[in-house]
């Protein structure tokens, strides 16, 4: 990754934005500038914030936990230990890199810590200023390399989806099911998955965000799966549904081919230059014709990268333009309380005059 490519870009926006240095606590946005790894499990626990100055060297502060980490993953910045805590050291070293205006990610800081900040550096002569969404926009378009990332990470889900699917039973639970395709995850080299991953059969299928329950699927009815894993830092995000028992009912078969349909509009709508909104409409004007319309209720897809919900995003709402290189899901359905639901999802690169699938299984799209 060419960290300092990026770096110097965040720097020209930082000048244009006039103030000294950001600083950047959000584990995503830290792994997307400088390669450090660690990850925040806790938000009262930091391993370590960048401090990017708007000309010069950045610098990568953390503390002994993290040392041996740091040294290996970040050679390129010059990394600073806080044996005494992060503001501590702050206020000793702001001042000798002159620095006055100190940007912080407004979305991310606690407000105790902003108002313990505040406080220390007040002496200082120090200003704290409040950034959003610098980084993120950054990430939005994904470089060659990333894609290569994002590519693999989707083939290695489909690998896990593949070697699952023949071992599932009418007698299993939802449990037993996400467990499974999260061990093999593990076996296939992911460090963990994307998310908490989806079983959903039977009337449970209707709840877009269900929780996998002890309970048999059976073999009647839609049974959803909804996974993704992380491989190399980098997410996949796919959502298959079925029937275990292969009784498929002209119900299951008209409202999963409606699904499908919708999938294959937005598809066919996205390029670089069309917006978010543009694509979900093109989706969701077909659920909507068929009669389904109340019952698609989310947005239509999200970006996908380090984080697995990520801009830009593809909503009634959405306010993105697509960018060739960005990557987003694509993912309607259709969900009727008290019979199931139907969720098919792919993910997709934009280019500048369509997209590339990046789901090469599509044996349980099309029935």
């Amino acid at each position: 990754m060419d960290y300092a490519k990026r770096i110097k870009k965040l720097q020209k926006k930082l000048r244009r934005k006039k103030v000294d240095a950001l600083l950047v606590s959000q584990s995503h946005n830290r792994r997307y500038l400088s390669g450090f790894t660690a990850t925040d499990h806790d938000i009262s626990e930091s391993s370590g914030v960048l401090l990017i100055p708007a000309r010069g060297e950045g610098l990568l502060l953390t503390d002994f936990r993290y040392r041996q980490q740091a040294e290996q993953e970040v050679p390129h910045l010059q990394i600073k230990m806080y044996p005494r805590g992060l503001i501590n050291l702050l206020k000793s070293l702001l001042p000798k890199c002159d620095i006055r205006k100190l940007g912080f990610e407004s979305s991310y800081m606690l407000h105790s810590t902003h108002r313990t900040m505040k406080d220390a550096f007040k002496k200082k002569g120090i200003e704290l200023v409040p950034l959003s969404g610098m980084i993120e926009k950054m990430r939005t378009v994904k470089d060659a390399e990333e894609i290569a990332l994002i590519r693999e990470s989707v083939t290695r889900n489909e690998q896990v989806f593949r070697d699952i699917l023949p071992t599932i039973t009418s007698s299993q639970t939802e449990i037993d099911i996400a467990l499974a395709l999260e061990q093999r995850m593990r076996v296939l080299g992911a460090s963990s998955p994307s998310f908490a991953t989806i079983v959903a059969a039977g009337e449970n299928s209707a709840l877009p965000h269900a929780v996998p329950q002890n309970s048999r699927i059976g073999a009647a009815g839609p049974l959803t799966i909804d996974m993704g894993l992380i491989l190399n830092g980098y997410c996949s995000d796919m959502t298959r549904t079925f029937i275990p028992g292969k009784r498929v009912t002209k119900k299951y078969q008209d409202i999963h081919r409606i699904v499908r349909q919708a999938q294959l509009a937005g598809i066919a709508t996205i390029k670089a230059g069309i917006s978010g909104k543009e694509v979900d409409k093109a989706a969701r004007d077909i659920i909507a014709d068929a009669g389904y319309g109340d019952y698609f209720g989310h947005s239509l897809g999200h970006g996908v990268g380090l984080a697995v919900h990520e801009a830009p995003r593809l909503s009634t709402q959405s306010k993105d333009t697509l960018k060739a290189g960005m990557i987003v899901t694509v993912e309607p359905g259709i969900y009727i309380p008290g019979w199931g639901g139907i969720r098919l999802e792919n993910m997709v690169i934009v280019t500048e005059d369509g997209c590339e699938n990046l789901n090469s299984d599509t044996t349980w799209l099309d029935i």
